[in-house]
């Protein structure tokens, strides 16, 4: 019997990043979610600001907070 693939690291989201998650952006997109749904994308300290200003840029943005390894994700 083969052992379950391990979890993924919380890595950034930002292309090409492998750095480790810090912070966790809350977004939806109004257009395709209902306005309690929430996806996260993880960003590191670098690449906060940059993931933030995209998603606010299309007012998809809701909420960033700091990543917890246990913090559910979509």
């Amino acid at each position: 019997m083969t052992e379950p693939a391990a979890a993924p690291d919380a890595i950034c989201s930002a292309k090409g990043c492998t750095r480790p998650a810090t912070w966790a952006l809350l977004w939806n997109n109004p257009r395709i979610h209902t306005p309690d749904r929430r996806k996260t994308w993880l960003a590191c300290d670098e690449h906060r600001r940059q993931l933030s200003d995209f998603l606010s840029a299309r007012s998809f943005l809701r909420d960033v907070e700091p990543f917890q390894a246990d913090q559910p994700r979509e």
